[in-house]
């Protein structure tokens, strides 16, 4: 089962990740809601629409911006909607 592992934590574990642009994205559902704080960051995908962050936080450590979103996915990119993708120090391993 693919999980997103930061330092040694898990931050997200679960069977239905979808496989796009070789990130695994993760069911919102499934992401540690302990460890992550809002970001103000965004970006655009010329496809995918606006991306929002999370920075993740655990005993004074921080990964700013390390998680990413699409609150309101273009129409070819609903595959992502309610998912989050990870970046930065975050690993995903199987």
């Amino acid at each position: 089962m693919p999980k997103a592992m930061w330092k040694d934590l898990v931050v997200a574990e679960s069977d239905d990740t979808v496989l796009v642009e070789g990130n695994h994205y993760f069911p919102r559902s499934a992401l540690r809601d302990d460890l992550i704080r809002e970001s103000t960051t965004h970006t655009v995908c010329p496809w995918k629409g606006t991306a929002s962050y999370y920075s993740l936080e655990h005993e004074g450590s921080t990964s700013k911006d390390a998680v990413w979103y699409y609150p309101e996915p273009k129409p070819d990119a609903e595959m992502v909607r309610d998912r989050v993708a990870f970046w930065k120090d975050v690993r995903v391993v199987d």
